[in-house]
């Protein structure tokens, strides 16, 4: 058996230099174009160095574990002592219990505190299962009376105990307490130090059976000379995923922008490659090596602070518009309403990005600054800011730049005019008679009130009214949907009802002069109409009785927040629109001075 481990390192270390000459040799024959004379010499004479160097190390190992291995073999352990010999020859069975017992428990805690570390709870198995079987191997061979080669598989049962043993340590102490203790160990520190763990108790068992380990860690060296020489592409990649996670420059789920321009989210970080997840669905291999090597920018990654990346969304407007009444309505819009995936601070804001370039344009160039949260949201993110943006600029009667080559014509005669405002006065006066409250209006009422109402789109989830705000107008609701919520006294808001076109709200501010008493919220695209205190005045002022139709149903309306918001039952709310019509019919009377006229 010595002889026979003997010209094994022997040969390998000679099979390792042989591979040497032959990797140089073809790398030579390789070369894209033939060298000079004196080239091919000077490559000639660092050939036969480095295979005299390869040979000499090699011969040199082998000599050295010649020397040093005694007459004993590796495996040639003495026979086990009387304590040892019992009936299942080297150890006692309940080894076996003691061990699948504390896989189990660490299997179900590690099931109930970690379970993505379940990978390592298999392992762990499969060596209890390789310990069992060359156990009972062992077991086996002992009872046929065969010592020496049960002396043999029980080296190797006993080496799987120690690993078993090493292992449920680690799944104990890197899996539990460490997570118990909310400190975050990179998988590769991890399998470093189980791996080391490994090699020291192979050592250990080799140096127990009897093994003179310097000849072995003589060739040892030999070889890794050779191995580094012909593995340095992945020995750079292995070590450049060490650096990564130990160094703790990158971090599983950080955004990366490859020197490709690509952007993907980190997925893994492993021995040779790290996995990065683009926003297409696809999977990028970066080899660790060139994450080290090239420049790497980590989107959102600021010290101390959360994880938010600027986007820019540009836009044009003509020059008949000042930059400063642009900019203000652009960032009232965007911060008045929070947008998803828009961070608070910094606020979205936006800029006069630039000018006319040498007359080529007749518009100028702005551009909304964003901070994005969620970096796996950009596109869906920068779409909402654009609409965001453009139903602010037409509310404000602001319109996007036209391409200056655009050319269009229209016939603009008086009767053109004519009919498009008519269309567009039917369109409003349809929008008022399905409008409960107005409903005892007559149709020149309605036309009058018509001619008064002013366009005012909404994008999604803007703010459209505020709880607790003043204003004396209401809304005509003719496209889209609203939330009406309430807020409570604890600042927690609550959804009341939901109101879909045709409808009106804001009324209270128009009619009574009285803050707003629940905030209105665009639940989708919203088209609205905004009626003043003047119009609504001059109808009133015409007919009184509308006020007593009005004001019964902006008393119902009352009541059903009231109701929401301190629990009415069905009688309460009765009571309470009785209540209320009559104050509200007061109020009114008295913001539009009608209290001299008489109402039937």
């Amino acid at each position: 058996m010595t002889m026979s481990l003997r010209s094994f390192l022997l040969a390998l270390s000679i099979g390792f230099a042989a591979a040497a000459q032959q990797g140089s040799a073809a790398a030579q024959a390789s070369a894209p174009s033939p060298p000079s004379p004196q080239q091919a010499a000077q490559l000639q004479l660092q050939q036969q160095q480095t295979n005299a160097a390869a040979a000499a190390a090699a011969g040199a190992g082998a000599v050295i574990v010649s020397q040093q291995m005694d007459s004993q073999g590796p495996f040639a352990s003495p026979a086990p002592s009387p304590r040892a010999q019992q009936w299942l020859g080297y150890a006692s069975p309940s080894t076996i219990l003691i061990l699948g017992a504390a896989l189990v428990v660490m299997a179900a805690f590690v099931g109930r505190f970690a379970p993505k570390k379940r990978r390592r709870i298999r392992r762990a198995t499969i060596l209890v299962m390789l310990y069992v079987t060359t156990f009972a191997l062992a077991a086996v061979l002992h009872w046929v009376q065969a010592e020496g080669w049960s002396r043999r598989v029980w080296f190797l049962a006993d080496l799987f105990e120690v690993l078993v043993v090493i292992d449920l340590v680690a799944i104990l102490l890197f899996d539990l307490v460490l997570l118990a203790l909310r400190i975050e160990i990179a998988n590769i520190v991890h399998d470093l130090a189980l791996g080391a763990a490994y090699i020291l108790a192979f050592i250990g068992m080799l140096h127990r059976s009897g093994v003179q380990l310097s000849g072995i860690i003589a060739t040892s060296a030999v070889v890794t000379v050779v191995l580094g020489l012909s593995l340095q592409a992945t020995l750079g990649n292995v070590l450049g995923g060490i650096a990564l996670q130990l160094d703790d420059s990158i971090h599983v789920g950080d955004w990366l922008q490859l020197p490709t321009g690509q952007q993907g989210k980190v997925k893994a970080i492993r021995w040779r490659h790290t996995v990065v997840e683009t926003r297409n669905w696809d999977t990028v291999i970066v080899p660790n090596s060139a994450l080290l090597n090239d420049n790497i920018l980590i989107l959102g990654e600021r010290e101390d602070q959360p994880t938010q990346h600027r986007m820019w969304v540009y836009f044009n407007v003509d020059f008949r518009y000042s930059p400063e009444e642009v900019i203000n309505v652009v960032e009232d819009a965007l911060q008045s309403t929070p947008i998803p995936n828009v961070a608070a601070f910094p606020p979205p804001n936006c800029i006069c990005f630039d000018f006319a370039r040498q007359g080529a344009e007749s518009f100028a160039n702005y551009a909304v600054r964003y901070w994005l949260t969620d970096l796996a949201q950009d596109d869906p993110t920068s779409s909402a800011v654009r609409v965001r943006v453009y139903v602010a600029l037409k509310r404000a009667n602001i319109p996007l730049a036209l391409p200056g080559t655009a050319v269009f014509v229209s016939h603009d005669d008086p009767e053109h005019r004519e009919r498009k405002q008519a269309r567009e006065m039917a369109h409003r006066v349809a929008a008022l008679e399905q409008i409960e409250m107005l409903s005892s209006l007559s149709s020149e009422e309605r036309v009058q009130l018509a001619s008064f109402m002013r366009l005012a789109p909404f994008g999604r989830s803007e703010v459209i009214t505020r709880q607790n705000a003043t204003a004396h107008w209401l809304y005509v609701l003719t496209k889209g949907e609203v939330e009406v919520k309430v807020r409570g006294d604890n600042g927690a808001e609550k959804l009341v009802t939901r109101m879909v076109a045709p409808n009106v709200f804001g009324e209270m501010g128009v009619v009574t002069g009285e803050p707003r008493t629940a905030s209105v919220i665009a639940a989708s695209e919203v088209e609205c109409y905004r009626l003043d205190k003047e119009a609504f005045q001059r109808v009133l002022k015409q007919r009184p009785q509308i006020a007593e139709s009005v004001s019964n149903v902006m008393a119902r309306r009352r009541v059903e927040l009231a109701a929401v918001r301190e629990g009415l039952d069905a009688d309460q709310k009765k009571a309470r629109v009785r209540e209320e019509q009559t104050r509200i019919l007061e109020s009114l009377q008295t913001f539009f001075g009608l209290q001299d006229e008489k109402l039937n």
